[in-house]
């Protein structure tokens, strides 16, 4: 496994960060002023997490998504852990948003992460078309928070 951080065209990524946020104009929020790592496995790419400050204290992972047929084989638990690491001397805390998946939040869960509060509606406030999670319509927004 190897781990590139793209400085350049970041937006050729898109396809991929699609699958963590279904919205191109909300990734485009985001994607200019974030990092982005993408984890490749023998030349494939897998993998890619967004991170960004939120504060003096704070990163934030605005984006981690994997490839469908690249999912539970721990690929996405690198990327966080990769992410942790780099940043735990300059940062105290690492957050993230999601929507009420019970997959998701379990596996957020397991690696650390506690649920810290929600926001109400983001997703039906904030996205053009309704956002779907394994059949469900994604409503809140669930921060998560870790210590480094």
């Amino acid at each position: 496994m190897q781990i590139k951080e793209i400085t350049t065209n970041k937006s050729d990524f898109m396809d991929i960060l699609l699958i963590g946020d279904e919205d191109e104009t909300m990734i485009n929020k985001y994607l200019n002023t974030s990092k982005l790592f993408a984890l490749y496995d023998k030349s494939k790419l897998t993998s890619v997490c967004a991170v960004m400050t939120a504060d003096k204290d704070t990163v934030e992972i605005k984006n981690l998504a994997t490839y469908p047929e690249y999912q539970n084989k721990g690929y996405g638990s690198a990327l966080i852990d990769f992410v942790c690491k780099k940043y735990k001397n300059d940062f105290k805390f690492l957050v993230l948003g999601t929507g009420e998946n019970i997959r998701t939040l379990n596996f957020y869960k397991k690696r650390g992460f506690k649920e810290t509060h929600r926001i109400k509606n983001f997703f039906t406030d904030n996205y053009q078309k309704p956002v779907y999670e394994n059949g469900r319509q994604l409503i809140d927004m669930i921060y998560l928070k870790k210590f480094l």
